[in-house]
């Protein structure tokens, strides 16, 4: 294809509101994953905050035929994961919160199911996103991480994977065992509060660097749309010793 025809191609697309773009690290999240997860030679997702599942599916998609172990306590959320999870004979599903205490606790259910937290919801967030309001609350089983995990997880080659909406670090303080042996874990952070008591991205970034981890990568995940600002991203943060 011609230098000029490849343009007169892409000025047509780009009018529609699309791009085309090479394929390659800097295009393609799933490219990036499949590298990472191929360099560390991954065998247990341990998925937090499942939601429908998106994240394991994703990871399937992208090549991953190791053992996954998903965690979502909203009960509408948890049945779309049930479904996901039922002809997959490598994929557990549990329906249970995860902190750093065990017991009982409630969870906001949110109109966006992606944004239900056991914390309570600030209105910077609801500026953002409108239709994130909280619905109604769910009485929910929360236990430790470690607590819960099967023995094998201990010495396994784990990513642990956190979408919790402001309580990651909650799990990460009731998964001392597990966090001490992972190669990697991804995180949602912040970037300015958007629930009441969480941590934002500074603290968060120190706290895995304090336990042996580097940043590896970062992924944008919620923008205000009215003026652009980016307010939460997905970063991935490495063993340092793995890619020593």
């Amino acid at each position: 294809m011609t230098h000029t025809l490849k343009h007169s191609l892409r000025t047509v697309v780009e009018a529609t509101g699309h791009q085309i773009r090479k394929t390659d690290v800097y295009s393609s999240q799933k490219l990036r994953y499949r590298r990472l997860f191929s360099l560390l030679d991954l065998n247990l997702i341990l998925d937090v905050g499942a939601n429908a599942g998106q994240f394991a599916t994703l990871c399937r998609t992208i090549g991953y035929r190791g053992n996954i172990l998903s965690f979502e306590p909203s009960s509408t959320s948890f049945q779309k994961l049930l479904a996901a999870a039922s002809s997959d004979p490598h994929w557990t599903v549990a329906g249970i919160a995860l902190g750093s205490t065990t017991g009982e606790t409630e969870i906001n259910v949110s109109a966006d199911s992606f944004c239900s937290s056991i914390l309570p919801m600030l209105d910077s967030h609801l500026s953002a996103a409108p239709s994130s309001g909280y619905l109604h609350k769910e009485k929910v089983s929360i236990r430790r991480l470690d607590d819960v995990l099967p023995p094998p997880a201990f010495t396994s080659k784990a990513l642990l994977k956190l979408d919790v909406q402001g309580f990651e670090l909650q799990v990460l303080t009731g998964a001392p065992r597990i966090l001490s042996q992972a190669l990697a874990v991804q995180l949602e952070m912040s970037l300015l509060p958007l629930y009441q008591g969480e941590t934002l991205m500074p603290e968060m970034s120190a706290t895995m660097c304090n336990h042996g981890f580097q940043l590896w990568d970062l992924e944008p995940s919620f923008r205000d749309p009215a003026t652009g600002r980016l307010l939460q991203v997905d970063g991935i943060f490495v063993r340092s010793s793995a890619i020593a």
